[in-house]
């Protein structure tokens, strides 16, 4: 029996993925957790930016949305959204990006636009927002992402940003210089791409988990590394930060958060 949930599980192994030293383009949602997590322990210098211009943030609350006033009060600076994007993201200046979606493919292909025919969907989804190009032009990508075969599919009902491509070089061939996807991080295990064809393979399965569950919450024939860890549980002080950033959030957003 364990002391913690799944969804904490997965956001302190998120969480360890990032070091002090990255720059780091946040999403809303889980990603924005997992990375404040790690400024809150053991990335204290990470510098955390967020589509809204905002340089530097450390804010105590999770905010709604990347137009929270949490992310500005708390900024060592703003700037305007082109400047965003043009100088620091397409400029290079960007470690990580820290995404999630509604759907994701073997080669890390995300959808976050349309659940069915684009023209007829089944769901309307938010859309790409930054995330197309946060997916090109950092350094490296972080995905964070809840297991199930309805997210985990073969095949994308649209793709929202560029993951490995159809696999191998092709990234590469399409002119895009950066790693793209190097660690998926689930509430049931961690994937990293293979070195040879970057599909998506597990690399470290959560303690309790066994690969037939993976399997079966997989929409692909889920391949395992030669050698799978067993990530290490979280630690007390983890768990003790995270969950009072939730309640922190919870007492300053009460049920919009």
């Amino acid at each position: 029996m364990t002391d913690y949930t799944p969804t904490e599980m997965m956001t302190i192994a998120a969480a360890r993925a990032l070091r002090n030293g990255d720059v780091c383009f946040v999403g809303i949602g889980m990603p924005s957790a997992a990375a404040n997590l790690a400024r809150l322990t053991h990335a204290p210098d990470i510098v955390l930016i967020y589509e809204s211009g905002t340089l530097g943030t450390k804010p105590s609350v999770l905010p709604l949305s990347i137009g929270d006033g949490e992310l500005c009060e708390t900024a060592l600076t703003t700037v305007s959204v082109p400047e965003m994007f043009r100088y620091w993201l397409q400029g290079g200046r960007i470690t990580v990006g820290f995404l999630g979606g509604a759907q994701i493919d073997r080669f890390a292909n995300l959808n976050t636009t349309v659940v069915g025919p684009y023209d007829k969907p089944k769901v309307r989804l938010p859309g790409g927002g930054g995330a197309p190009e946060i997916a090109t032009a950092c350094g490296e990508i972080f995905i964070i992402m809840a297991q199930s075969k309805r997210s985990f599919v073969d095949k994308l009902d649209f793709v929202t940003s560029l993951g490995h491509g159809e696999g191998g070089d092709h990234r590469e061939r399409l002119g895009v210089k950066t790693k793209g996807p190097t660690r998926l991080m689930t509430d049931l295990c961690i994937f990293e791409p293979d070195p040879q064809s970057n599909e998506m393979i597990v690399t470290s399965i959560h303690s309790g988990v066994t690969r037939a569950q993976v399997t079966e919450a997989t929409g692909w024939p889920v391949c395992f590394a030669h050698t799978v860890a067993e990530t290490p549980a979280p630690t007390a002080q983890e768990l003790e930060v995270l969950r009072e950033l939730h309640a922190r959030t919870a007492r300053a957003h009460g049920n919009a958060a």
